[in-house]
Parts: C-alpha cells; structure tokens; sequence
C-alpha cells in the first residue's frame, strides 16, 4: 500500500515538473499570447440640466481614427427617447442605442468621434438625476491591420432631467369691508405653474394687529378639525407634500378681529425640510371697521314750495305766415255771423227793378177786377 502511494505521488511530481517548464519556456521564447492595444474613449454631454423636451447630445471621442466600432448606450426610456445619431447607423432598442461603423472606403475616411442625440420626455415635473453609460466593442484602426481591445466597462456620464421651476405665489381672496367681532369669509390661496416638489411644505402666518386687539384665521381641514392659522399654522406640523405642473391649493377661512383698524398679516409658505425655510411670502394689509357704511346717498328733504298764483292764459303763439294767419273768433262774432245772409245784396242802380215792379202791379190790378166781375 505503502508503495503504491510513493509511485502516485512521484508521477503528480514529475507531471507538475512537466507542465512547469514548458510555461517558462514559453515565456522564455516570448512565445505568449499579447493582449489587444487599448483606444480611449472621452466621452462627453453638451448640458448638465436638461428641461423636459429639450435635447441633450451624448459625444464619444476616440484617441485613433477608427474604421470600425460598435458603440452602445443605455439610457433610461422613461425619461429619454432617441432622436439621431451622427458617425453610424442606430438601432434603438427604447433602453439602449447600439450604432455601428465601418469605414466602407476602406481606410480613406475614418471617423475619430460620433454622437448620439436624446430628447427629455415633455412630461417630466420633478427632478430626475439619471445616467447615460457607454460601452465599445469591435474597435478597429482606419484599414482595420489593427483591432483594439473592447472596453467593456461602462463609461458613466450623469446628467439631471429638471423642469425649470416658477415660483409660488400666495394669495388672500376678501370682501371689501371686513367687520369686528365677525366672522369674516376669506380664501388663502398658493399656486405655481410649475412649482418645484417638497416632501413636508406648510403655511404659517403672523399678525401685526392694533394696541390691544386679536386676529384669528379658523380653517378646517378634512378631518373636521380646526386650526387657527396664526397660531399654529395649517395642517400636520410635520408639513405635507407640493409641487408639480398647475398645482394650486385653496384654503378657505374665517377671520375674526377684535378691534377696528388696520391689521398687516404675513403668509409663509415653508419647508420643514430645509429649517423652515420660506418658499414663498406674501403680507397683506387689513381695515377692520365697525360697521359697513352705507354706499347709498341720502336723499335730503324737499322744503314745501309757496303755491304759484295762476296766470291768465296767453295767447298762443301763431304758427302761420301774416297772409295766412285766421284771427281767433269770440262766441258773439260767432252768433252775428249765422245771422248774416249767405248772399251780399248788390249794390248800386239796376234798370230790371223798377220793370218788375210796374209789371207785378199790373198783374195784381188785372187779377183783382176779374174776381171782382165774378161776383
């Protein structure tokens, strides 16, 4: 047994002497297989912050003239697309960009860089920091008589998708007389277009209120509590969540002052955050009066006026032209006038009157003795 043990363990020594001295003698004769020279890559964006759907330019530079190469990069879809490519032909697989070249002149027009173009996506509304990496394989000189080793390891290039933020505003809606001792309706109101995203924002308020009054703004929110907005501010204490495109949030309210005159209040709309930094603030200032004062005049009190003795009546002012003017008639003028003939007598001599006459007597005399002989 013994002697089988020292015959296996003298063959492993010769075998491992074997395979020992044909590795140095490889070595030794330079006959072992070199690895592939290396090309540099810089690669490099054209903008750090890119706003939703603007472009942004992912440029690869080579340290040879390349005939040929294979350059792929991955970028996130949810937040690019791919527009172009400049130095290859593209074949977007909507996460990564794989573009191929070969110089089909056979060496005359080698390229030394190429590039790639991304878009933001239009919908973007918060801040996304995202990645683009970059691997090359298939890397070749201009007549391809040397192949360079594939760089495998990803290059890195960071870039932030961002919406270009519009401040918030605040803003107090009111009536225009705000009474004492009343409960006075009144809307506080904070908006943006485009307003940056805080995890825990809240609005605050202080007052700076005439000698010896009070102010008090009750909102309630949608657990039917109430909170005095000078006092303690609106909502949880640990803030609340904003931010986004066309946000906007109305808070509705009940003022309530002590006193009449003037009360300046101050909003701040914060982030507990960032120490309670102010967001945004705004102040407005107040005129507290006792009551509302009348917007209509009074009417005051006509004194009676002295009764206006009657005058006779005038005559009317003639509308006619002299020659055409008819003089007015009393009722006597009117009695004489249908007394008077419808016919003016003639006057002057006639020589018929007398004939008519001496013939009418003639006429009777004759008429009178002829009853007369009768009888």
């Amino acid at each position: 047994m013994k002697k089988t043990i020292s015959i296996i363990t003298f063959l492993i020594l010769i075998a491992t002497f074997i395979f020992s001295g044909n590795v140095n003698a490889t070595i030794l004769e330079g006959e072992e297989v070199e690895l592939d020279p290396e090309v540099d890559l810089n690669v490099e964006t054209d903008k750090q912050i890119v706003r939703p759907g603007e472009n942004v330019q992912v440029k690869v530079g080579f340290s040879e003239n390349m005939g040929t190469y294979t350059v792929k990069i991955a970028y996130d879809d949810n937040i690019f697309e791919y527009v172009s490519v400049d130095g290859g032909t593209a074949n977007d697989t909507k996460d990564k960009v794989n573009v191929v070249f070969h110089d089909e002149t056979g060496g005359t027009n080698p390229r030394t860089n190429m590039s790639v173009t991304f878009k933001a996506k239009d919908n973007i509304t918060t801040s996304n920091p995202t990645e683009f990496t970059i691997t090359a394989e298939g890397l070749a000189n201009a007549d391809a008589s040397e192949v360079y080793e594939d760089i495998l390891t990803p290059i890195v290039k960071n870039v932030t998708v961002e919406p270009e933020y519009v401040n918030y505003k605040i803003e107090l809606e009111r009536m225009k007389d705000v009474l004492k001792d009343k409960e006075n309706p009144m809307t506080i109101s904070y908006s943006s277009s485009m307003g940056r995203y805080y995890e825990h924002a809240r609005l605050v308020a202080e007052a700076t209120t005439p000698a010896g009054a009070t102010v008090k703004l009750l909102g309630t929110d949608e657990a039917n509590l109430e909170h005095d907005i000078i006092q303690s501010g609106w909502g949880d204490a640990q803030g609340y969540k904003i931010g986004g495109k066309d946000v906007k949030q109305d808070l509705k309210v009940r003022a309530i002052f002590s006193e009449v005159g003037t009360y300046t209040i101050t909003f701040n709309l914060i982030d507990r955050d960032d120490s309670d930094k102010a967001i945004a603030s705004s102040t407005f200032s107040i005129n507290v009066v006792d009551e509302v004062p009348t917007t209509e005049p009074e009417v005051p009190t006509t004194p009676e006026q002295p009764e206006i003795p009657t005058t006779p009546e005038q005559p009317q002012t003639p509308t006619q032209t002299p020659e055409t003017q008819v003089p007015a008639t009393t009722n006597t003028e009117v009695q004489n006038v249908a007394k008077q003939p419808s016919k003016l007598p003639k006057t002057g001599s006639n020589i018929y009157v007398p004939v008519i006459v001496v013939i009418a007597l003639l006429s009777g005399a004759y008429i009178y003795y002829n009853k007369k002989n009768r009888f």
